[in-house]
């Protein structure tokens, strides 16, 4: 075989791993890029609870809204316990802010539940406790 042939094969088998390569690196950029699409618009439920007492409103996120504008749903003096189910989406993270202004004071608890599991407990007391819950969206956290 002579120089030419070799130094031509040698080219050939170059560009073709070089090609074979920007092809698997487009794949996977594609392959993540199809992933980030599947999550941002993934639906989710979580279930909202607040109790305790003297509660004057509880503001939540419910659905509406971009995932990092979501728009807010207010209750203004709730039967307590409170309970809500809502679907979000993608990267919005599920959030419940109970608000309690009592001069004497006031015990206040919320919970962010998803499938089952607690992912965000908190509790507030004294005036003005608002024992808000904001977690991290469960599909992509």
């Amino acid at each position: 075989m002579n120089r030419t042939t070799r130094i031509t094969r040698a080219l050939a088998v170059s560009v073709l791993v070089l090609g074979l390569g920007a092809c698997s690196a487009e794949s996977v950029d594609d392959a993540v890029g199809k992933a980030v699409d599947e999550t941002v618009d993934e639906a989710y439920e979580v279930t909202y609870e607040v109790t305790g007492e003297n509660v004057d409103e509880i503001t939540y996120h419910g659905g509406g809204g971009e995932a990092m504008e979501p728009e807010l749903e207010t209750v203004d003096s709730p039967t307590l316990p409170w309970k809500k189910t809502v679907e979000l989406r993608g990267i919005m993270p599920p959030a419940v802010m109970p608000l309690a202004v009592e001069a004497g004071g006031s015990d206040v608890t919320c919970t962010i539940t998803y499938k089952g599991k607690v992912i965000k407990e908190a509790k507030g007391e004294g005036m003005l406790a608002a024992g808000g819950c904001v977690a991290v969206s469960p599909i992509v956290g």
